[in-house]
């Protein structure tokens, strides 16, 4: 618990680092007092209960899967951290400790009346039903672990005990990428003493039906593709697009885009039953405007429309003044940040080649890297100027300049792919016509989709 207790505030700052928006709706719902047992999807490992545990004030505990137990750090770090082992067959017939089904029945049983004495504290325990974790937006089959644990909690006090059941969507926008976007979407409560008759009648039965509406409610708060050919043309379509698509989008809040990722979605397969050839246009027609923009090195931003030759002027001038002036404080920030910047990098490159835990290993290695590093550079400028007031202005000025450093980077590459844009429509004038008609092409067909898709859901 002291681990869980010292740790919570270091990880909300580094998720809030990470993160470019973490986004909680109803957050109301994420804080209802326990006993509560919270389900959700499992796209991120590590990260998934992170985003959850660190927003929620009261503490969390976990079902972890025992491989995190067997070695003797790992597992001090564990139970510290509020996470209760659980055995799966197939973790336990290979390694150095083999279990028979009658130990790992025995081991789970002794988990799950751990969780049953934290339920009757008035605690709040995690799980993942799908049991495993795989980065793809999808929801694989649920397993009735967290029903039947919910389910025995509540027979033991005669249904009495209060526990409620919060399905929770996770939302990762880019979930392998610093700087991307996440949406936790929790949905209405489950009141588990509402299956009481039916446990009595037949405990697996009403484990079963407790299992479909967790996933029933979960499916309506997460963006769910069926394979990677539908979810690869829908990113590719609100990444490009999304922004004529969805013009009143509000910038503050991410659920707009969490609404326009399940309508594309529903869009997709309406083209399917309806005008499958239109579909077909658009993913061919996408794709090959996105290959010669990567062949050409381009975005689609920078062929957006531009000012008139006035305004463009002095739009220039002012990016290319701000860019100048800024360039000291830009080359101060790479400067103090570079290093602890780059190394989780390196090390999730190395560590892993499953994406599920590229931005876990991200997050703890930059943990590690940017607390270390800001604390040597502290240490160092104190030892030289013997003045905290001095100290106190260099370590606050390394993350503001952290911060500086990437905004004025990401500035200065959509800089170059303007020029890059003009350069091309000056020396291949034919090439840069052609890109603006394939994108012209490309807007008309999905305008059209969107009213006949609009006009069709009405009938």
């Amino acid at each position: 618990m002291l681990f869980y207790t010292v740790m919570k505030p270091v990880v909300q700052v580094a998720l809030r680092v990470f993160f470019r928006k973490l986004e909680i709706r109803r957050h109301n719902r994420l804080q209802t007092k326990g006993p509560l047992l919270i389900a959700s999807n499992h796209p991120n490992t590590l990260m998934d209960p992170l985003v959850v545990a660190a927003n929620r004030r009261e503490p969390v505990f976990f079902l972890a899967k025992s491989t995190f137990f067997k070695n003797p750090i790992l597992r001090a770090v564990m139970e510290s951290g509020n996470c209760i082992p659980v055995y799966r067959r197939q973790d336990t017939e290979s390694g150095a400790e083999k279990l028979t089904p009658e130990e790992i029945t025995a081991r789970n049983e002794a988990a799950f009346s751990r969780s049953y004495d934290h339920f009757d504290r008035g605690g709040t325990l995690m799980i993942f039903p799908e049991g495993t974790s795989v980065s793809e937006r999808r929801l694989r089959p649920l397993k009735t672990g967290a029903a039947r644990i919910a389910l025995g909690a509540e027979a033991r006090r005669d249904f009495q005990l209060g526990l409620h059941i919060l399905p929770i969507g996770i939302n990762y926008f880019d979930p392998t990428h610093f700087r991307s976007d996440v949406l936790v979407n929790p949905a209405r409560l489950i009141r588990v003493a509402d299956y009481a008759a039916a446990y009595r009648q037949d405990p697996e039965a009403a484990a079963d039906a407790l299992t479909e509406e967790i996933r029933q409610r979960l499916e309506k708060h997460l963006v769910i593709t069926r394979d990677a050919s539908e979810d690869e043309l829908v990113l590719n379509i609100e990444r490009t697009f999304g922004d004529h698509l969805n013009p009143d989008d509000d910038p503050n809040t991410l659920y707009d885009n969490f609404q326009l990722s399940r309508t594309l979605l529903q869009a997709v397969t309406y083209f399917e039953h309806h005008d499958p050839n239109r579909l077909n246009e658009v993913r061919e027609k996408l794709t090959a405007y996105l290959g010669d923009l990567h062949r050409l090195r381009l975005t689609d931003e920078a062929l957006e429309p531009q000012e008139p030759r006035s305004s463009r002027l002095t739009r220039a001038v002012k990016t290319t003044a701000k860019l100048v002036l800024g360039l000291p404080v830009y080359l101060y920030g790479v400067l103090n940040n570079y290093v602890p910047y780059i190394l989780p990098s390196v090390v999730a490159k190395r560590a892993t080649k499953d994406v599920e835990f590229v931005a876990p290993l991200l997050l703890s290695v930059g943990i590690i890297t940017f607390s270390a590093s800001y604390a040597a550079q502290t240490a160092l400028v104190h030892h030289y100027t013997k003045d905290w007031r001095w100290t106190a202005l260099y370590f606050l000025s390394l993350p503001i300049t952290g911060f500086y450093a990437l905004s004025y980077w990401n500035n200065l590459e959509a800089r170059r792919h303007r020029l890059r844009a003009s350069k091309l429509f000056r020396q291949q004038p034919a090439e840069g016509e052609s890109l603006l008609q394939q994108r012209a092409d490309i807007l008309r067909l999905l305008s059209e989709a969107s009213q006949e898709y609009l006009v069709g859901k009405k009938r």
